[in-house]
């Protein structure tokens, strides 16, 4: 009886909740804790941030999301409940609050400032494009910072990268493309070059490879708006002829290069820029006259026009690199040859792989003194061909000193003209040691003692390749690449006794 007594006085002694009482849960007193009401504050709830901003927050729609968690906390009233549930009393309605637009959201509601960074460190990682263009699409506020100069210093708007499959390429292209809508509401061709010429006014160099619908307006407008652009890189790109021509008759005088690769409208073009030129050829004089201060020209090896009672051209005075390169036999002669290069003194890079008809007597007659990359490789052609024996001394005696990669695989020289060639390197004056650093020998008559001697000499030698090289020992035979893969060469050179081959 004593227990059941103290039982029935513990009960009465507890605390019933009020009717109506609402039970605080640690949420809502976190958020009265971090921003009270009056202080100035309110919070912003995402995924995975809290944010204290200053100002009057949504007061509205806070309520509501306190009133919908309650909803979901409090268990639904069964029957027994609902009927013991007393009647409440009618109570004035309180006067209604003031209608309020819907919440824009967090992202609104940051600092412009505090939004121009957090851009920054994205655009920083992986370029302007396409981030800056999905974001701009947000909202108002979003679009304001996109736009800000200091995002946009280096543009990339190329093609999704060959490596990548083509389903996501496409994909990629697609949200690409999408994501400029809001820079250029328009197709390109008529309102990029006009933004360009607009924004971009001291440009000096324009890549537009891979890009199609590149027409004449766009090119002249460019030319017209750029006054400082000199370079332009049109490779893989579907250019119409007459575009290049009047882009050249507006920029030619003050263009240094000009990228183009070979392709059906390379010939149109080619041939356009001199009147009475048959197709397939390439003016010489024309383009000389044209771009006098051209300094890179990388151009398919296409014949000339006859050069019989033709005036030499005023020459490529600041010509640095010329690459008339090619997978097979061409036209380029020594003809060619001077004609292109008898008023450049500067050049430093020579491609002529392919050039079958190219004489090291016609390379050693060129003005240019100090050459430093010369290419003279025939790949997969030697065979089908006759080739010089000799003159290849003409070459490196000229050069020996300045040359620093030096290609001669395919070519027919016999071994004493090699040796002697490849002597010039180790009888250089005041105790220097040569520059070069890389040479090819591929399929040469070149001898073990030969290349040991080069070897020894050019001590910065960093890429040698002696594949099908039939008076050398097998087992070297290969390519080497590095210090230490060329010194160990060297070394199976002067240990390995000599074999019949």
């Amino acid at each position: 009886m004593a227990t059941r007594a103290a039982r029935q006085a513990w009960r009465r002694g507890r605390v019933t909740p009020l009717a109506g009482a609402r039970v605080r849960s640690a949420e809502d007193w976190w958020w009265d804790r971090l921003a009270p009401s009056g202080s100035g504050c309110h919070l912003l709830q995402s995924d995975s941030m809290l944010l204290v901003l200053p100002g009057p927050g949504p007061a509205r729609a806070r309520t509501k999301r306190r009133a919908a968690r309650r909803a979901q906390r409090q268990p639904h009233p069964g029957p027994r409940a609902a009927a013991a549930k007393p009647k409440a009393t009618s109570r004035p309605e309180p006067a209604a609050a003031p209608e309020q637009g819907p919440d824009a959201g967090w992202g609104d509601r940051i600092p412009l400032e505090i939004l121009v960074q957090i851009f920054g460190l994205l655009v920083a990682a992986d370029g302007p494009m396409p981030f800056l263009g999905r974001a701009a699409r947000v909202c108002r506020r979003w679009q304001e910072a996109a736009s800000q100069p200091a995002l946009w210093r280096t543009v990339t708007l190329s093609p999704p990268l060959a490596s990548r499959p083509a389903k996501g390429g496409v994909k990629a292209e697609k949200k690409l493309l999408a994501s400029l809508e809001w820079l250029m509401p328009n197709r390109w061709p008529s309102v990029f070059p006009k933004l360009v010429g607009e924004s971009c006014p001291r440009l000096t160099f324009l890549k537009l490879s891979d890009c199609h619908g590149v027409t004449t307006d766009a090119l002249v407008m460019l030319a017209k708006a750029c006054r400082q652009l000199h370079s332009l890189d049109l490779q893989h790109s579907m250019v119409e002829s007459t575009a290049v021509v009047s882009f050249l008759e507006e920029a030619g005088p003050r263009m240094r290069k000009l990228w183009l690769t070979y392709s059906s409208q390379t010939t149109a073009i080619l041939g356009a820029l001199l009147v009475g030129c048959t197709p397939l050829q390439l003016p010489v004089e024309a383009l000389q006259k044209g771009c006098p201060q051209l300094q890179v020209f990388d151009a398919p090896p296409l014949p000339p026009p006859s050069g019989r009672g033709v005036a030499l051209g005023p020459g490529f005075p600041s010509l640095e690199e010329l690459c008339l390169a090619s997978s097979t036999c061409n036209f380029v002669s020594n003809e060619v040859l001077d004609r292109l290069l008898h008023g450049s003194p500067n050049l430093r890079l020579l491609d002529l792989r392919g050039c079958a008809r190219i004489t090291p007597a016609g390379l050693h007659n060129l003005p240019c003194q100090e050459l430093e990359q010369l290419h003279l490789g025939l790949y997969g052609m030697s065979d089908r061909l006759t080739l010089a024996k000799e003159g290849s001394p003409l070459l490196t005696q000229k050069w020996y000193h300045t040359l620093r990669e030096l290609d001669l695989s395919g070519q027919g020289f016999s071994e004493k003209d090699l040796e002697q060639a490849l002597a010039a390197f180790s009888g250089t004056s005041g105790g220097s040691h040569p520059a070069l650093c890389s040479l090819n020998l591929r399929g040469t008559r070149v001898t073990p003692s030969t290349v040991s001697s080069v070897v020894s000499s050019c001590r910065g030698l960093l890429y040698l390749n002696l594949e099908s090289c039939r008076c050398l020992p097998r087992g070297l035979k290969r390519a080497y690449r590095g210090l230490e893969e060329v010194q160990w060469c060297l070394e199976q050179l002067l240990t390995t006794p000599p074999s019949p081959h």
